[in-house]
């Protein structure tokens, strides 16, 4: 098939490093890649180019956007003369490439009917490359963003799909993870689908998510002993789990101190700290885990048993634990600082795309935001408002809105968030409990009293709109 997805799995799945050219009409890409990663990206779409990419993020004012090509000079890559001409700062030209390279990915998941041809190179000049995004996130976010086409159906639907690989399962939604959970090898996709009741659309795109993240092929299975196949789906469900397990550990200890990561307290003895150390070692060391995994997974994997073993090291040595000791206790983190600046700026993003209606390239925004700073319940709140307007979040969703409730206890937007989802989705004792829990904090909520049809008969004309739900206590204008 000729699809964008099909030769992201062939270059991710067999290493390859290269170029692959995709041409539609008149529209024409570059993609290189190297080491599991897309490094580069090239286009000739007008919307694609890095001048509207800057713009649309809010880093070029529309005067400087207006007058753009009287910027452009031969030879010269437009971005460093912005740079050079102070209209931008490096950090914005960085954080516009990644997003150009990212957006001009992810827009070719729409097309079915172009030419792709990929061009293997033995070595591509790294220091020419500034940015790399991982080919298993952008496989995940443009299959879920793409609308459905019927290839997806004719590519899948007389064949019989089976279980492969879990090293991506944890990507998965919950709704996508009951999916997989129904594919047993021996009934065709479309036999599958008729007997399940789930959404067609739904179903098509979640299978072809599955086959090109590799957690399901579509060929006959090879005839192995039924024990070794259990024995072999018994490691593999192992396997699967220590790493969901430690790409979540990786995430959180950002924001631990080593006393936090090797799970002691600041008295703790010598030995209470070896045997500590010891028991995380024999979890976490990176040759426990399968040398075939994926660049970012192994990353993850190292980083994590970094961190553990620098904590050992600083806290079993007196010297070094005293001065970490005052640094912690005495001085504020710089690093702590660095995260939530930029989880910040992230956040900003998203909000800035939310409001514009594009909810789908908010969402890896607001979840890097809250990957760098886990405890901000403007965040979740934001980030489940953004997975309400996606079918396919729902769920998601829910979990999203009571974190941000428990966060910020105090705060009945949470509250009034989910009522609103749970009444979309149908559930409406569950929503009228959440707006009830909403006028608890505060009776004047104008979206719960409205809700519960308890708004007061005496609103001033002139307000039209603003029961609408706006974050933050944003008005609708």
């Amino acid at each position: 098939m000729e699809h964008i997805g099909y030769y992201l799995k062939e270059i991710f799945f067999c290493k390859k490093k290269g170029r692959l050219t995709f041409r539609y009409e008149n529209v024409q890409k570059y993609f290189f890649f190297q080491d599991g990663f897309v490094v580069f990206a090239k286009t000739n779409c007008p919307q694609e180019l890095l001048g509207e990419v800057l713009f649309r993020l809010g880093k070029l004012s529309d005067e400087n956007h207006s007058k753009i090509d009287d910027y452009i000079e031969p030879k010269k890559n437009i971005g460093e003369l912005l740079v050079e001409k102070g209209l931008i700062s490096t950090e914005d030209l960085h954080e516009g490439l990644n997003y150009q390279m990212r957006e001009i990915v992810l827009n070719t998941f729409s097309h079915f009917d172009g030419e792709f041809k990929f061009q293997e190179m033995d070595e591509l000049a790294e220091q020419e490359f500034g940015s790399k995004i991982s080919i298993p996130v952008l496989i995940e976010d443009g299959i879920r963003r793409m609308k459905y086409d019927p290839h997806l159906k004719k590519f899948m639907e007389k064949k019989a799909p089976f279980p492969k690989s879990k090293d991506f399962f944890y990507r998965l939604t919950e709704e996508e993870k009951d999916i997989l959970k129904i594919i047993e090898g021996k009934t065709a996709s479309v036999a599958i689908l008729q007997s399940s009741g789930i959404n067609p659309e739904l179903f098509w795109k979640s299978l072809y998510l599955f086959y090109c993240l590799d957690l399901v092929d579509v060929e006959a299975e090879e005839n192995v002993p039924e024990q070794e196949k259990e024995k072999k789906d018994r490691d593999s469900e192992d396997s699967y789990k220590r790493i969901e397990e430690v790409v979540k550990l990786s995430f959180d200890l950002s924001s631990m101190n080593y006393y936090q990561i090797l799970n002691v307290s600041e008295t703790s003895s010598h030995s209470e700290i070896k045997k500590a150390y010891f028991q995380l070692a024999r979890r976490y060391h990176p040759d426990l885990y399968g040398r075939d995994l994926p660049s970012d997974i192994k990353e993850k994997i190292e980083d994590v048993f970094d961190k553990i073993t620098k904590a050992y090291h600083i806290l079993i040595d007196e010297e070094k634990k005293h001065d970490y000791d005052a640094k912690v206790y005495s001085a504020p983190k710089e690093d702590r600082k660095d995260l939530s600046k930029r989880a910040e700026v992230r956040f900003r993003q998203g909000k800035t795309l939310y409001d514009q209606g594009k909810y789908e390239e908010a969402l890896a925004l607001l979840e890097e935001a809250i990957r760098l700073k886990t405890d901000k319940a403007n965040y979740f709140l934001l980030l489940a408002m953004t997975e309400s307007k996606i079918p396919l979040f729902a769920k998601k969703a829910e979990e999203n809105f009571l974190k941000a409730i428990k966060l910020g206890q105090w705060s009945p937007d949470g509250y009034v968030g989910l009522g609103l989802l749970y009444k979309k989705e149908g559930l409406f004792v569950k929503a009228g409990k959440q707006f009830k829990r909403a006028l608890n904090i505060d009776p004047e909520n104008k979206v719960a009293l409205k809700e519960l049809g308890l708004e007061q008969k005496n609103v001033k004309k002139g307000l039209k709109g603003i029961l609408s739900f706006e974050l933050f206590g944003k008005k609708k204008k």
